[in-house]
């Protein structure tokens, strides 16, 4: 295993991923990198089946490994809601200031544990034999009263952590890439892809 594709457009999150697959000594590209333009139709019920349909695409147009994540809010009190349709929700070219506004408002007098919520991110691994193998990483917190910070962004300026008495969007990125969901869920796949990598 020399070689994989990420699919993804997003240098933030390529930084991410770059970062913590570093000591894999394994090349890792965006789509863009690797010249793929394509989309695949995210219609799973959960997160674990869109980032399978994802990094399946992926794979059948390059030949390569292909890492494809899924992410997304859960909120307790909405019948976890945004769920699968965070990027979606209100529609994609609706601002995350209204998206968060809308959900602190859902929430309107409830206090503490009520408002538990959590991120969480699934990545699938596609490979060219036609095994898949998923991961899954989730950052548990509350959803706060108010819009804070300037680091991060969608649902981070309301996501309240109290153990760090903070919001997401606050946690300096080196902080944010060890607590996150997709930090999690991409160290438990790099695990799973050090056990491959012999015989791969």
């Amino acid at each position: 295993m020399k070689k994989l594709i990420f699919a993804t457009g997003n240098e933030g999150k390529m930084k991410e991923v770059r970062m913590i697959l570093a000591d894999l000594d394994v090349e890792v590209l965006s789509l863009k990198e690797a010249g793929i333009e394509a989309e695949a139709e995210e219609n799973g019920a959960t997160f674990e089946e869109n980032a399978k349909i994802k990094a399946a695409e992926i794979m059948k147009r390059s030949g390569e490994i292909v890492l494809a994540d899924d992410s997304g809010l859960e909120v307790d009190a909405l019948n976890k809601e945004p769920g699968i349709y965070s990027a979606r929700y209100m529609g994609y070219d609706t601002s995350y200031h209204i998206k968060n506004q809308n959900l602190i408002r859902r929430l309107e007098g409830k206090t503490g544990k009520e408002r538990s919520a959590r991120f969480v991110c699934a990545i699938a691994a596609a490979f060219p034999d036609g095994r898949v193998l998923t991961t899954r990483g989730t950052m548990e917190g509350e959803i706060g009263y108010e819009e804070r910070g300037e680091n991060g962004f969608g649902y981070d300026p309301i996501f309240y952590l109290p153990e760090y008495g903070c919001y997401s969007g606050e946690l300096p990125l080196e902080v944010k890439n060890s607590l996150s969901h997709r930090g999690k869920a991409l160290r438990l796949m790099k695990e799973e892809l050090r056990k491959l990598k012999e015989e791969l």
